[in-house]
């Protein structure tokens, strides 16, 4: 097929008539493994004469085929590409991946990504040249784009699959050093000196991911590395050019820049900096770190925390980061003999603050209470957020430097509770009381072992956490709850104390904010637990699982799985009234979170331990009434859809939970049903086919 031939058919495969697209699509399918076709795609999609929808549509078809043929996947499987070819694909890709628009950059670097992981460097020899070639022309993007793309491939490769690396490095690491010098020398640097100098960032983060190499043991080779990296961290961002939008401004290049820089900091110290992690060879490198740089990029870390000190920007990954490299300074002497001076300022001018309530909290809280309780729980968030760096501050502070901070931060959080208390009601600060309530509920594990603070813990909860269960302040009411779940376990020298904080939180499921509902249910799990007298709470049994009922059908949440497990495992038997409408329950939620997957075509991983907790509560449920045979008939007609459709493909997630509910239903009922016995051959099936690691479980 010609070029013009081949455009029109990717015009048509964009008509808004099906039947169009589909009779494009099945020509493209068609004519895919003829020879030449694949380079013929990539004139289009470099044509700059071409329509970008058609040379988009070329892309993503060009990336697909690649994807899926480039390599074999299984042993002796033909080849479907021609090596001639191949070889004008690797040409064309090289010359053109820098003159076509980003958007067409992505597909052909996704192209490039899988082409290298195949043919490099066995079949593409060839390539490393061409970097090292290109790296001292005009063409230096091309070649850092190519260098990231092929770093990339050895970041996470053992010892015994990195020895290309070392070539790499050696060919192409000195020209990339000069670059990089003249770069950081430019007096007034554009954004896209900023592309430039972030792709030469993620070249050597991948470089020295898992090892530092050998060429950079050389002090004085490491050391001019080091002052570029220096100059990053220390130069301010330019305030030309920075968008307003806090979306834009975060993916900023110069603020990928600065964030790539820390990163690369951090692994160097975490990783490569401490002389007792490492092995006797690699311990003079570490010395060297410690002695020349630590303390230095602990300077330029606090010299950065200071900008939101004085209300300036700092994205959010970076604040993170930034904490990251202090809270490993702490065990060290020599950095935490640095941070002393500053720690006071650091503590009660950055980090507390940083754990108060703000204004996006509340942005967020009104309107998208669900997006506020996802980010709540989200182990990701949790990498970007400077909140829980924060939290993680303290909690290594205490544990490594307690006996000089813990008492002073405690005298710290003792006088917010005291202005909180003084002030007016329309005047109390709150937020800042939900920071010390946060701090407080972050030290638990500290605070219940350590004399005085041991034996005061009652009478802080009674007298600072338990009265906000009736705030009018919603989030105030959620961290009182959290609060209240983190020392449940402690001996209440009053029980009638732990009774009302028990109430307190089972009315918290019927709060009028989600985000205090979510928090209740937190916190009762670890009531249930610590409860001593079942008494406490089997007379609002059934209204508690209503509560919680509801508030399944409002949010996928693994911890409010959880929570019923603990519910049903502490009661046993006495869950069986409730067993039938507790099945149906948890299994209208596995199906809503199915649903979801179905919709969006991929289950978020809230969503994934949501479902995988629903079937796990079922298995509890199950368990506790396995005495009680007269009840698995009843349970077997709401079970078994799932059953049926979770033993095929569907279910590869989830196999090993449903197998075990398969189990229990066949066990413990006194008779196996036809129905049952119908899901015999789906499990031969899947054993036969993909479920050969299930073979015990079967």
């Amino acid at each position: 097929m010609d070029l013009s031939s081949l455009a029109v058919i990717l015009q048509a495969a964009l008509s808004p008539n099906p039947q169009e697209r589909k009779a494009a699509e099945e020509s493209l399918n068609q004519y895919q493994y003829t020879p030449q076709h694949l380079v013929r795609l990539l004139q289009i999609i470099v044509d700059g004469n071409c329509d970008l929808a058609v040379r988009q549509v070329a892309s993503i078809h060009f990336k697909n085929f690649i994807g899926k043929n480039w390599a074999p996947h299984e042993p002796g499987e033909q080849q479907k590409i021609s090596p001639t070819d191949k070889a004008a694909v690797r040409d064309y890709l090289l010359e053109f991946i820098v003159r076509v628009p980003s958007l067409l950059r992505v597909q052909l670097g996704e192209c490039l990504k899988t082409i290298i992981n195949a043919d490099y460097p066995e079949h593409w020899p060839a390539l490393l040249t061409w970097v090292k070639c290109h790296l001292q022309d005009q063409q230096v993007y091309g070649a850092l784009y190519v260098l990231r793309i092929l770093s990339r491939k050895y970041e996470f490769k053992s010892e015994d699959e990195r020895t290309p690396v070392y070539l790499i490095i050696d060919e192409a690491f000195p020209p990339l050093l000069n670059i990089f010098n003249r770069l950081v020398q430019i007096p007034s640097p554009t954004i896209e000196i900023a592309e430039l100098i972030k792709l030469i960032c993620k070249i050597f983060w991948s470089s020295i991911y898992l090892e530092v190499p050998k060429q950079l043991f050389d002090p004085n080779v490491f050391n001019a590395w080091m002052v570029l990296f220096l100059a990053m961290l220390e130069r301010p961002v330019p305030t030309e050019g920075q968008p307003t939008d806090p979306e834009q401004r975060k993916s900023w290049e110069w603020w990928k820049v600065k964030k790539w820089t820390v990163h690369i900091m951090n692994r160097l110290y975490t990783r490569f900096g401490d002389p007792k992690l490492l092995k006797p060879e690699n311990k003079p490198f570490a010395q060297m770190f410690q002695k020349h740089y630590a303390g230095k990029i602990l300077e330029c870390h606090l010299n950065l925390l200071n900008v939101i000190r004085q209300g300036g920007y700092l994205p959010d990954r970076v604040t993170n980061l930034v904490l990251q490299y202090l809270s490993s300074s702490i065990s060290k002497s020599n950095t935490y003999q640095l941070l002393k001076p500053q720690l006071d300022i650091v503590l009660f001018e950055i980090i507390f603050p940083l754990m108060c309530f703000n204004d996006n909290d509340e942005k967020l809280w009104r309107e998208d209470p669900h997006e506020y309780v996802r980010k709540g729980y989200d182990i990701i968030e949790d990498l970007y957020s400077p909140r829980t760096a924060s939290i993680d501050f303290i909690t290594e502070l205490v544990r490594k430097r307690g006996k000089e901070n813990l008492q002073k931060f405690l005298t710290f959080i003792v006088e917010v509770y005291r202005r909180y208390d003084e002030a007016a009601p329309g005047y109390k600060p709150y937020r800042q009381k939900d920071g010390a309530l946060l701090a407080v509920g972050a030290l638990c594990d500290k605070l219940k072992q350590t004399e005085p603070y041991k034996s005061q813990l009652e009478q802080m909860l009674v007298q600072h956490v338990f009265p906000e269960f009736r705030s009018q302040v919603g989030h105030l009411r959620a961290k009182a709850a959290w609060v209240a779940g983190q020392y449940a376990s402690i001996n209440f020298a009053d029980q009638r104390n732990f009774s009302a904080a028990l109430h307190s939180v089972v009315a918290g499921l019927r709060d009028p904010e989600l985000p205090v509902r979510v928090d209740s249910v937190f916190a009762l799990r670890s009531f249930v637990e610590a409860c001593k007298d079942l008494n406490e709470i089997r007379p609002i049994l059934p209204q508690l699982l209503d509560e919680f009922f509801k508030l399944m059908n409002e949010v996928e949440n693994e911890d409010l799985v959880f929570t019923l497990e603990t519910i049903v495992d502490k009661f046993g038997e006495e869950m069986a009234p409730y067993a039938l409408g507790l099945c149906q329950n948890l299994a209208a939620a596995f199906w809503k979170c199915m649903q979801s997957a179905e919709a969006e075509e991929d289950l978020d991983e809230s969503g994934a331990l949501a479902a995988v907790g629903c079937l796990r509560a079922i298995s509890t449920i199950l368990e506790s009434v396995s005495r009680l045979p007269h009840l698995f008939p009843q349970v077997e007609p709401i079970l078994l859809p799932i059953m049926q459709r979770m033993l095929t493909t569907d279910g590869q997630e989830v196999f090993e939970e449903v197998l075990e509910i398969v189990s229990y239903m066949t066990y413990f009922s006194e008779t196996i049903s036809l129905e049952m016995w119908s899901l015999w051959p789906l499990m031969i099936n899947a054993l036969d086919d993909w479920a050969i690691d299930f073979f015990e479980s079967l």
